[in-house]
């Protein structure tokens, strides 16, 4: 058996475990009707007489927040109470794989969810006549924050075997990088701080990078942001588990 076949099998098994339990409906379920709420409820879409996705785009930060940790909790977390950790790591496939097939599977979960929202796209353009290109970039802005936050998840499963640990830990990391560059977060901070803290706490929040794909704008340098996150969160992940393992 190849590495990489033995990767799709592990992708293919952490993908079929999401529908294998209720989880996965409940996710989906929860989250579709949670964005849908806070669109057209909270959001004031249809009195706001302008077909756009804006408010639409603008809760998905929030939303991810409380979804993505709780989606991604078990991926180390139940390996490790299970005792299934010791099975998976004996797999003639390396550990870089392993995590790699994880996050991706979990990832496709996420994107899958992010493709069902399409009937609110569809009401958009049936309402009105938006610009599909901020549309596409803000799905694609979705998307990779939806992969940062995934990455921090799968980083804090790894740290402990209780799910409900790591669920808190991935929510509060993510907080961080949510709120460190949230302009009120960053006004209060220009009250009492010297410029160069200021731009290194801005630096780590994900809004101002998601925020340009919501305008439409696809920048090198904002999906730079979000791919190191992920980059620098996998080799946590790896560094985790390896020593982990050597204990």
């Amino acid at each position: 058996m190849g590495l990489w076949t033995a990767a799709g099998i592990i992708l293919r098994r952490e993908l079929k475990s999401y529908f294998q339990s209720p989880i996965a409906y409940v996710f989906l379920v929860g989250f579709l009707l949670l964005v849908g709420f806070l669109t057209f409820m909270v959001g004031g879409f249809f009195e706001m007489g302008q077909a756009d996705l804006r408010f639409f785009f603008f809760w998905h930060p929030w939303v991810y927040l409380l979804l993505v940790p709780a989606a991604s909790m078990r991926l180390w977390a139940e390996e490790r109470k299970s005792g299934t950790i010791e099975l998976l790591l004996t797999l003639p496939v390396t550990l870089p794989q392993t995590i790699v097939a994880k996050f991706l599977a979990a990832w496709l979960f996420l994107i899958l969810a992010l493709v069902l929202t399409g009937p609110i796209v569809l009401t958009v353009l049936y309402l009105g006549n938006p610009d599909v290109g901020v549309i596409v970039a803000g799905y694609i802005g979705s998307a990779l924050l939806a992969g940062a936050y995934l990455s921090v998840g799968l980083f804090a499963s790894a740290l402990t075997r209780n799910q409900v640990i790591s669920f808190v830990v991935a929510l509060l990391i993510c907080l961080f990088l949510l709120l460190a560059g949230w302009p009120p977060v960053v006004s209060m901070f220009t009250r009492w701080a010297p410029d160069w803290l200021v731009r290194t706490v801005a630096a780590f929040g994900v809004m101002p990078y998601f925020e340009s794909a919501t305008r439409g704008v696809l920048d090198i340098r904002d999906m730079a942001y979000f791919v190191s996150v992920m980059i620098v969160m996998l080799l946590a992940t790896h560094w985790t588990v390896e020593n982990r393992k050597g204990s």
